[in-house]
């Protein structure tokens, strides 16, 4: 059993009146501690007194009224009793007083306790996000000292409030990650609107929620271009909110123009609403409806609404100075930085400890690892010492090791002021709490932006190194290399569209690169080779030092075209310049610079070059197709709501005032209804006969795992039932199913047993009852026409299984067969009457990074705002390797999900052959992909 011993939110606001109180009205602090000291010994005088008239009374003999001593003592007690209980009388009138006064300051204490659990609460997001109270009321205190001081109270309060709400903003993102700062920003800027009652919890659950019902509305969407679950979304939208949106759907319906024109704006968030819901809305219920249309603008839609409730100072995190951390820190409390890809913080504390003046023979680094313990300990000694900085690097090799550190660190009792302790690590949910809280955590990411990356490796080079090497066309190919770096960094903000597994190329890839430019192209000059040797170079950058970190062929072959876009003799060519990317508003070249013997003016002439580019830039740049921004803003959205969702109270009632565990027994129960009876796996053998085809043993064994999904979800189901009435206890995993069912989520042990997917509960149900009729007719009728291939467990075993029966059938050898596809001009799968007499017909695949012409039957540039687009039957053909011959064709990876491939290969089916007329360098930087599921 688990007891959380967390302060509440009352018993902290309590806490911190006292500690305002005591920093704005001292006297009045003392004089209630004085009075509470005074109504205790109060308390107990007349405690004793009572007690010793009982005595007396009890010991007393013979007739009492004859007895002086005890009618003394009575009138004494009862003289003093009255004396006491007036004291009392008066200590809470004059309680009553101080509480009134001191409750003045109640709303800033509140506030304050609001904050503690907002930060407290991150560390369900990420686990290294964790926060003590003590360090907390540190921030605290800091707060009131810093905010203005004002005699009128409400003044005053409105100062430290604000003062407070903006330290602890800043304070929170030192250590959280880029990707969590906004949703900090907005969890801050939502719990103070529902503490002022702007904002009900219910119209909170459906922005991040959307509709969760299990069935489609019967009221289908009024015209084509309405997302269709925006709209499922609108439905429950007026149901919540009849005020607001109770006629939301008559007005899409009856004002097609208004709305569609609104809906195909670039930012319709900026844009008047249509028709009265300009004016109607509060900020809130704004994102409310625009949650309906347009997903890919919520970010940043929520962008502006923080910046219109609390102001822009909330949405531009501060810049993270290691000046500023180094004066935060104590010799007692660690600074942990948590890395990110491509992040190093040590080049920078050197930096700091030149800067500082503290000598970088004092500063110590070990980078952990097995049998590093000892050393480690031996270092830790002598730093706090002798006043050393010690660097203890990727903690997260060594976790269990960090246990004796926490130990270490608590027993420091006086260790030198100069000593500081640093240590590194990547987010690991076994790093010790006791560590996190104590120590003052910071996020070291590489910089945001082209213009950002290119400007901090330029600040990394010294400018003599652009003329170490005497070859003419070194500084160029540096710059070159620089854009290259910058580049292959920069894809993976746009998440699985840039590359398929995130790799952290860093600083050092940069550093040998530069030194393999500079040892060759010296080599070059010296023997007086006019030529370049290009290839060597684009092998050794493409291949082996940032091909050598890309586990994923695809994600190689992307490296491998940038080579040959940035790395030739075109780039040196004065009759047709050579760009990295121009339109009219910018032109990324290679810059012209001053003379090469002033290696001074040669450096400035690139840094003052870079100086000029936008801070932002458009995804062109890298190849990629606009729409990858919104590909980027919608998941980025989708993300934070389900960060959201974590961030919520799992108790109490829904919004509809039904309780939740009502609502979740509704769900459990319309799931139930939903499943079908368990295939009867001896009576398909017997109906399917001896003649067994491999594609008969595909179906056998897909039957096999979708009984095994149907019984663990009507086993956990039934229980969950029994659970919610009382008659059984509630498991972990219970649990997880239920706080699955109540956010419209797909539970884990479910997830665990089905294909790979991204649907929430209400889709994958549809999607679950779909696979069920494919089987049914596969097995009641034939096989079909068309296979639908995001409707079996794992689509990859069927198609092999073909490959193995046209094999059989023609006698090839089986490992030199592979298969071909071509697209056909089916635009439905009720169109194909008879199946393919080689091969099969497959439906169900969506198009990522390109769109289909299918008249010319090839990619063909996306339309805006066309994020998918679903490719027409695709027929497969087994074929024999050798007589495989296909030009103008790019092999395209087919993924399960729009998460494409991960770090162990897992996801990717098989790869089709779409035609092309243009180079196949276009779509491979545009990361032209198919998936057999839409999210």
């Amino acid at each position: 059993m688990v007891i959380n011993y967390t302060v509440t939110l009352k018993g902290l606001e309590d806490q911190l009146l006292s500690v305002i109180v005591k920093s704005e009205r001292k006297e009045l602090e003392e004089q209630r501690e004085r009075l509470i000291q005074e109504t205790s010994a109060n308390k107990s005088l007349l405690k004793d007194l009572e007690d010793a008239l009982l005595r007396e009374l009890a010991t007393s003999t013979g007739n009492m009224l004859d007895n002086t001593d005890l009618i003394q003592t009575l009138e004494e007690t009862k003289a003093k009793a009255s004396e006491v209980a007036e004291k009392l009388k008066l200590g809470a009138k004059t309680a009553i007083d101080i509480d009134k006064l001191r409750d003045g300051y109640r709303p800033a204490a509140k506030r304050g306790a609001i904050l503690f659990f907002i930060l407290a609460e991150m560390a369900s997001i990420n686990t290294m996000y964790q926060y003590s109270l003590a360090a907390y009321l540190d921030v605290f205190q800091f707060s009131l000292k810093k905010s203005l001081p004002d005699t009128i109270l409400q003044k005053r309060l409105r100062n430290i409030m604000d003062t407070l709400t903006h330290n602890v903003y800043n304070y929170g993102c030192t250590g959280i990650f880029e990707k969590h700062k906004l949703l900090f920003s907005f969890q801050i800027t939502v719990k103070l609107e529902m503490d002022e009652q702007r904002i009900r919890q219910e119209e909170l659950d459906f922005f991040i929620k959307g509709s969760i019902a299990l069935e489609k509305s019967k009221r289908g969407r009024p015209f084509k271009w309405v997302p269709e679950q925006g709209w499922e979304d609108m439905i429950r939208l007026a149901e919540i909110e009849k005020g607001a949106f109770g006629t939301i759907l008559e007005d899409v319906e009856k004002n097609e123009k208004e709305w569609k024109q609104w809906f195909d704006h670039d930012s319709p968030e900026s844009q008047p609403f249509p028709l009265k819901y300009e004016d109607s809305l509060s900020d809130f219920q704004r994102l409310m409806l625009l949650r309906c249309w347009r997903v890919d603008r919520i970010y940043r839609a929520i962008t502006d609404y923080i910046t219109k409730v609390m102001g822009e100072k909330y949405v531009t995190p501060p810049i993270i100075s290691f000046e500023a951390i180094f004066e935060q820190s104590t010799p007692t409390s660690p600074i942990v930085f948590i890395l990110s890809p491509g992040s190093d913080p040590a080049s920078d504390l050197m930096k700091l400890a030149e800067r500082t003046g503290f000598g970088t023979n004092k500063l110590k680094f070990l980078s952990m690892g097995q049998g590093q313990e000892k050393i480690a300990m031996q270092f830790l000694e002598t730093a706090v010492a002798r006043g050393q900085w010690l660097m203890l690097q990727n903690c997260h090799l060594l976790v269990r090791w960090l246990r004796d550190l926490e130990k270490e660190i608590e027993k420091l009792a006086k260790p030198h002021p100069d000593f500081r302790l640093w240590l590194t690590t990547e987010p690991t949910s076994a790093f010790p709490i006791g560590i996190l809280q104590r120590s003052l955590k910071v996020v070291t990411e590489p910089p945001n932006g082209l213009k950002l990356n290119l400007r901090s490796t330029y600040f990394k080079i010294p400018a003599t190194a652009l003329v170490e090497c005497p070859h003419p066309a070194f500084p160029s190919l540096v710059f070159v290399l620089a854009f290259f770096h910058a580049v292959v960094q920069e894809r993976r903000k746009y998440g699985k569209i840039g590359w398929n597994v995130p790799y952290d190329f860093n600083e050092s890839d940069f550093q040998v690169c530069m030194q393999i430019l500079n040892t060759y192209l010296t080599k070059a000059h010296e023997n007086n080779e006019t030529k370049i040797p290009w290839n060597s170079l684009k092998y050794l950058i493409g291949e082996v030092m940032y091909g050598g970190r890309a586990i994923d062929n695809f994600d190689r072959r992307i490296l491998n075209t940038y080579m040959d876009e940035y790395m030739g003799d075109f780039i040196f060519d004065t009759f047709q310049p050579f760009h990295f990317y121009v339109n009219e508003e910018v032109d990324y070249k290679i810059p012209e610079t001053g003379m090469r013997d002033v290696y001074t003016e040669l450096y400035k002439g690139y840094t003052d070059y870079i100086e000029t580019l936008p801070l932002t830039n458009t995804p062109e740049v890298f190849g990629l197709h606009p729409n990858a921004e919104i590909g980027y803003y919608t998941s980025a959205a989708r993300e934070m709501w389900s960060n959201l969702v974590e961030l919520q109270p799992q108790t109490g009632e829904t919004g509809s005032g039904i309780s939740r565990e009502d609502f979740i027994d509704k769900i459990a129960s319309d799931v139930l209804a939903k499943l079908p009876p368990e295939y009867d796996m001896d009576k398909i053998r017997k109906k399917l006969g001896i003649e067994i085809t491999p594609t008969t043993v595909v179906l056998l064994q897909e039957l096999e795992r979708f009984n095994i999904l149907i019984k663990r979800m009507r086993v956990s189901l039934s229980t969950l039932k029994r659970a919610l009435a009382g008659e059984v206890g509630m498991s972990n995993e219970l649990d997880d199913v239920a706080k699955s069912l109540f956010n419209g989520q797909l539970p884990g042990i479910w997830r665990r047993l089905a294909p790979a997917t991204l649907k929430s509960l209400g889709n994958w149900m549809t999607h679950f009852q779909k696979r069920n009729s494919q089987y049914t007719v596969w097995i009641e009728e034939d096989e079909p026409n068309v296979m639908w291939l995001s409707g079996l467990h794992i689509p990859e075993s069927y198609l092999t299984a073909l490959v193995q029966a046209t094999c059989r059938k023609n006698g090839w050898p089986l490992d030199k067969s592979t298969l071909y596809t071509s697209v056909t001009s089916y635009q439905n799968p009720e169109d194909v009457t008879e199946r393919a007499h080689q091969g099969c017909f497959v439906h169900g695949l969506y198009l990522e990074g390109a769109g289909w012409d299918i008249e010319k039957g090839c990619i063909i540039r996306q339309k805006p705002k066309e994020l998918i687009q679903e490719l027409p039957v695709l027929k497969v053909i087994p074929i024999e390797a050798h007589r495989l011959k296909l030009q103008n064709t790019l092999r395209t990876p087919v993924y399960v999900t729009s998460e494409r491939r991960n770090a162990m290969g897992v996801g990717l089916v098989f790869e089709a052959d779409l035609f092309t007329t243009e180079h196949i360098s276009h779509w491979v930087l545009q990361g032209v992909a198919l998936s057999l599921n839409t999210d």
